[in-house]
């Protein structure tokens, strides 16, 4: 592997434990819409696009409502996730201030996003985000954008960092190493293992050692 030139984040279950918020989120605003009871594994067999498609899939005759309702569970149920992973903003200060590039594509919708990362007060460290669409998985054609942005960088000068097995399909489709963290509370470490990341880390502290000495 090159030394890194720009590192690319997940946000849920990367950067900070969000996943059950969002799970939260939905039932309160699902369930009263559709009059019946939604378990996680619904929810979360629908992730892939941005909330608005969990909300299509799950409750589609009151979408603008559903939206509507879970944007304002999500930012007032924040705070069961109040900040990042420990170490995640240690990570982001060395990368910066190594002149790394930091760059986020992430499967939630914009406003979702915003209001995490303003909770977190880690915005001002990514120079491009990329964010979901309603239609369906969209993180191969982020993470092509994020290397179009940074287009004098070889795709061996990047890494995406991602909980989920579909970030390694992802990063494989564009031809970007990528490294899995199995840091989150609902992560599948099993299935990590059987894709075969680049890396895999279970620790924050483990993953800022091996990337300081890969920049």
């Amino acid at each position: 592997m090159k030394k890194i030139k720009c590192v690319i984040f997940d946000l849920d279950g990367t950067v900070g434990d969000t996943v059950p918020l969002c799970i939260k989120a939905f039932k309160k605003s699902i369930e009263p819409l559709i009059n019946k009871n939604v378990s996680d594994e619904e929810i979360i067999a629908t992730f892939g696009p941005s909330e608005e498609g969990t909300i299509m899939a799950l409750a589609p005759n009151f979408y603008d409502k559903g939206v509507e309702d879970y944007l304002k569970y999500y930012e007032e149920y924040h705070e069961m996730c109040p900040k990042p992973f420990d170490g995640i903003i240690d990570i982001l200060k060395f990368l910066k201030d190594n002149g790394i590039k930091i760059a986020m594509v992430t499967g939630k919708g914009k406003y979702s996003t915003d209001i995490t990362l303003k909770k977190f007060s880690i915005d001002e460290y990514f120079e491009i985000i990329e964010t979901g669409v309603v239609s369906g998985p969209s993180k191969p054609q982020g993470i092509e954008r994020v290397l179009n942005y940074f287009n004098k960088f070889e795709k061996e000068e990047f890494i995406y960092v991602g909980d989920a097995p579909s970030d390694i399909t992802a990063s494989r489709k564009v031809g970007i190493p990528v490294v899995s963290v199995a840091w989150a509370q609902l992560v599948d470490l099993e299935k990590l293992k059987e894709l075969k990341p680049n890396e895999i880390f279970e620790d924050v502290n483990k993953f800022y050692e091996w990337i300081s000495e890969k920049i």
